[in-house]
Formats: structure tokens, C-alpha cells, sequence
């Protein structure tokens, strides 16, 4: 891969933009007069965002978008909503494409229209304009630009008022041919064609006999992959699924410790506190393995009576160790809860010993979000103290089925669960190697991974950029050459982390790119000083 396309925002690139400029709409194209500088200062220069096509750390191409009102073109025509059946609702403008004459060919264009598509797509777009020179009509229309007004301007700068949609974009040849989205998110999960074609289907009654099957396949295949001996599937996310586990806590007399080690440690004290729980934090500095020896210490004080934990911290990608945790917990006869929405599915785990846990149906299941997984080790009996939805013990009494389900969103999940079950042995390891070349490939860049490797789950990796360098753009221009990474949560901006999850399992070559891109973004002349950045 020689091009790769990323935002304008060094020190340097305005005077290249300003010298392209001018070679193509002063020498090239007769639109300005010339000047002795031989650089062209758009006057709408701070309103634009620069998309740049480069090669070899050298700008071969570039096109400027602008959101502000009025656009150029309302100028030349009016309102460009007067011209068009169809008016978009949130339209932006494209202004100043340009490519360098030797760079003028498919794939250095093509791949900055994608990277354009792909910002549009970020930024909640649905349409883009542009003033399209008579010379290049052919070319965007290929693009997927359709004319909507007469041609304007001097007949030495003639241009066609077009716009490109959503849809024009898929229909035209270059959509066709794009390349799709590399996910790397830990959620939502890349889904399967089968799991589509599953989520499809005609609903069912959550009454009928055939939903009461769909769940007990579901629910099999859930305790074969687990060994727990109970699961309920309730319709909500993980957030419901840990307000379900906490409910069953607050039945346990005594005192609780939570483990926290990170964003979503931290979340299991709220779910307590609101919960109206007792119960003592343990905390640890984020991305930092538990202290077993210390944790056995507190729990042989007696002073508690359950412990809940973190399976995979999503914030920081440390897996931390949920057999010995459990271990320590059956020593000390103290009941474990832990949350497995990030490792179920991503890492072979034993919830045999484990008294609740919780997950969700999107994830390393690769089904849609959208279902909360609670599983427990000893049958539960209703608790009338409890809320009707959270309360597990009325779900084991109504087999499973309380409340109105999707099955809809059931059928992908049990479709998603056969995927996996297909080989997961093979699909562990998949995930494990794409995570240690991802490792490694970052680490010989400079960038290192936050868990260590002996504490690092395979579904995800928090990179530590080099002091100065700023994650959210670097993502940003992840994102314009096709990579979903993580790096706009809160806790990720506040620390300047970007994360690459691994559990949608991309393939060799979608792995070795992202190497690619990454290095060429990574490079210290190219990736651009951490700033105040907003959105």
C-alpha cells in the first residue's frame, strides 16, 4: 500500500495545500490570477477540513469539505435545496479537489473518495455537493455525482453543480467496488450473513412453542459453552444484565468487595450504590493485574460475603484471572460474581464455580446487541423485594419467558452461537494470533500495548501512543482509510488510549493493512501533536 489519506492538521501542510491549490486552479484550471507566492489561500481556509491523499509523507491529492452556510455554490445558484427534488438534510460541500498530475490515476483518486465517504458517514452527512469542472464530467459521474443545476461560471472555468448520496454512491461504479469497513470495535460486532438472514425472519409470538424452543436452543448452547449451570436471556444490554446480578447480591447478608481495575470496575460500584449494596472497593491502577496473594488476605478476614469483578476490563484489555479469583473465593467460602460481557465468546472460560455472571449477546458472540445474558451456578426462587424485570428467580419459574422477547433478535444470537460453535478451538487461537501480531507490529512502531502480555486478553489492545502524539486523530485518520478503532469514549479521550478489538476475527490481510496504515500514520513527522480536540 503506497497512499494513504488522512486529515489535514501539521504545521506543514497548509503550505502544501496553498502551493496545490494554486497549480490547479490558477495554472491549471483560469480561475484566480496568478501571484508571485505561487500559493492560493482559500478564502474560506479556516472553515475547511482537509482530506489529504498521500504518498510517501508528500501530498499527491486533496479536496476540502465544508459544512458552514452559505455554501459557494448557494452563492452561484441560491439555496441549493431550490434545485433539488430531494433536499438532503444535512448536506455538505466538497471544494478544492485536486490531484497532483502524476498521481491522476484510479486508485489514488477512488481511495480518497472513499476516505471522503467515509468521513461523510462519521461526521452524519447524508449528502455532499460540489461545482464539478466540465473537463471531468465522466470521472464524477463515475464517482456517483449527479448534475442538479446548469453549468456556471467563465467558459475557461466552466463548472456543473452535482451532488453525491448515499445511495448514488453505492449504485455508482467506484461504490461498487469499495472496500468495506474493518472492524475493530469492541462492539457492535461484525455480523456474519448468516446472523442477518437469521435476524430477518418472521417473528414469533415469545408464547408460542417454537419461541420456547429457539430459547431452549440458545440456552444449551450457552451452558455447553460456559458449563454454567443456569442462564436467563433478558431484553436489554450488559448494563441490565450487571442490575440483575447486583439485585441477587443485595439478598446475601454481609458485606461484598468489588475489584476494580479500570472504567468498568468502576461501573460495577455504581450498579452497588444504586443497588443500595454494602460493600468495600479494591482498587488498582488501571491496566495493572489483581494482587491474588493480597485479594486471598482480605477475603480470610471474613468480613465478606461475596466479591464481584471484571472478567475482561474493556478499558484498559487486561484479562484478569478469573479461575484463580474464583479459586480464592471457594477457599474462603465467599460467593463470586464477575461480568464476561467482553471475554464471552472471545476466551474459553469455566463458569462451573462461578455463582453469577453476566454477559450479552453482541461481542465476542457476534450477534446483535440488544439481549443480556445473566447465568448462575443454584436455582433461584422469585424475591418479591426485587424489580419484576431484574428479579432472575421469576425468570426460572416462567421457564425462561416473563416478558415479551424479540425473537428476532433471539434467532440471530442462537445462529451466532452455532458459528462459534463450529470450531471454537480454532477460533480462540485465530484471536490470539491476530492479537500478538497486532502487538508486535505496534510495538515496532513505538507504540506500546497498556496490558502486559501475561495479563492481556486477545479480544483487545489499548495502545499508549508516544508522549505528544493524539489518539483521537490518529483514529480519525484510522477511520478515512477504512479501520473502525476505539478512541472517542470518555475514558479513552481523558487518557489518550485508541483501542484495536480483534474479536470480530479480520483476516490476515485486514490485519497486515492496518499495520501498514498505522506505520505510515504513526510516523513522527506524521502523526500530528495531542490537542484539544472536538467534535
Amino acid at each position: 500500500m503506497t497512499y494513504y489519506y488522512r486529515l489535514a492538521q501539521l504545521p506543514g501542510d497548509a503550505e502544501q495545500i496553498h502551493r496545490l491549490n494554486y497549480k490547479t486552479f490558477v495554472e491549471e484550471i483560469p480561475q484566480h490570477d496568478p501571484n508571485d507566492q505561487h500559493q492560493l489561500v482559500d478564502p474560506f481556509h479556516e472553515e475547511n477540513t482537509y482530506l489529504l491523499c498521500m504518498k510517501d509523507g508528500e501530498l499527491a491529492g486533496m479536496l476540502a469539505l465544508r459544512e458552514a452556510r452559505p455554501f459557494s455554490l448557494d452563492k452561484k445558484i441560491g439555496p441549493i435545496e431550490q434545485s433539488l427534488e430531494n433536499p438532503p438534510e444535512r448536506p455538505v460541500e466538497i471544494r478544492l479537489l485536486a490531484m497532483e498530475p502524476d498521481h491522476r490515476t484510479g486508485r489514488p483518486f477512488f481511495g480518497m473518495l472513499q476516505a471522503l465517504v467515509n468521513w461523510c458517514l462519521k461526521k452524519g452527512y447524508d449528502a455532499a455537493v460540489i461545482s464539478g469542472t466540465v473537463r471531468e464530467l465522466k470521472l464524477y459521474r463515475r464517482l456517483g455525482f449527479k448534475p442538479f443545476a446548469e453549468p456556471v461560471g467563465p467558459e475557461q472555468a466552466t463548472y456543473v453543480p452535482m451532488i453525491l448520496s448515499r445511495k448514488s454512491y453505492k449504485e455508482s461504479a467506484v461504490g461498487r467496488l469499495a472496500r468495506p469497513m474493518v472492524n475493530f470495535l469492541p462492539g457492535p460486532a461484525a455480523i456474519s450473513g448468516k446472523v442477518r438472514r437469521a435476524l430477518t425472519e418472521e417473528p414469533m409470538s415469545h408464547r408460542s412453542p417454537a419461541f420456547t424452543r429457539l430459547l431452549g436452543s440458545v440456552k444449551q448452547q450457552l451452558t455447553d459453552l460456559t458449563g454454567a449451570a443456569f442462564v436467563h436471556v433478558m431484553q436489554g444490554t450488559g448494563t441490565l444484565a450487571n442490575d440483575a446480578v447486583a439485585a441477587q447480591l443485595s439478598r446475601i447478608a454481609g458485606r461484598g468487595l468489588i475489584l476494580v481495575n479500570g472504567e468498568f470496575g468502576r461501573r460495577l460500584l455504581d450498579h452497588a450504590e444504586r443497588m443500595g449494596l454494602d460493600f468495600d472497593p479494591f482498587e488498582m491502577e488501571d491496566g495493572r493485574a489483581f494482587p491474588m496473594e493480597e485479594i486471598g488476605r482480605q477475603l480470610d478476614t471474613g468480613a465478606y460475603e461475596w466479591l464481584w469483578f471484571v472478567h475482561c476490563e474493556t478499558s484498559t484489555g487486561v484479562l484478569n484471572d478469573m479461575d484463580t479469583i474464583s479459586q480464592i473465593c471457594r477457599d474462603t467460602g465467599v460467593k463470586a460474581a464477575v461480568d464476561c460481557a467482553s471475554s464471552l465468546g472471545t476466551v474459553p472460560m469455566d463458569l462451573r464455580t462461578v455463582d453469577f455472571a453476566s454477559s450479552v449477546s453482541g461481542k465476542g458472540l457476534a450477534g446483535y446487541t440488544g439481549l443480556a445474558l445473566v447465568f448462575h451456578k443454584e436455582r433461584l426462587e422469585p424475591d418479591r423485594r426485587l424489580p419484576r424485570y431484574l428479579d432472575i428467580g421469576l425468570y426460572e419459574e416462567c421457564g425462561g419467558i416473563p416478558f415479551t422477547q424479540s425473537s428476532n433478535l433471539l434467532a440471530a444470537l442462537d445462529q451466532a452461537l452455532r458459528n462459534l460453535s463450529h470450531d471454537p478451538d480454532r477460533h480462540y487461537g485465530q484471536l490470539r494470533r491476530t492479537a500478538d501480531r497486532l502487538r508486535n507490529g505496534a510495538e515496532a512502531l513505538g507504540i506500546s500495548v497498556l496490558a502486559s502480555e501475561e495479563s492481556a486478553s486477545p479480544g483487545i489492545l489499548t495502545f499508549v501512543l508516544p508522549e505528544g502524539r493524539s489518539a483521537c486523530r490518529l483514529g480519525d485518520d484510522l477511520f478515512l482509510n477504512g479501520f473502525r478503532t476505539h478512541y472517542e469514549s470518555g475514558y479513552l479521550l481523558e487518557r489518550n488510549w485508541l483501542q484495536a478489538a480483534v474479536m470480530n476475527s479480520p483476516d490476515e490481510r485486514e490485519t497486515d493493512r492496518f499495520l501498514s496504515v498505522l506505520a505510515k500514520l504513526s510516523d513522527r513527522e506524521t502523526l500530528s501533536p495531542a490537542a484539544p480536540y472536538e467534535y
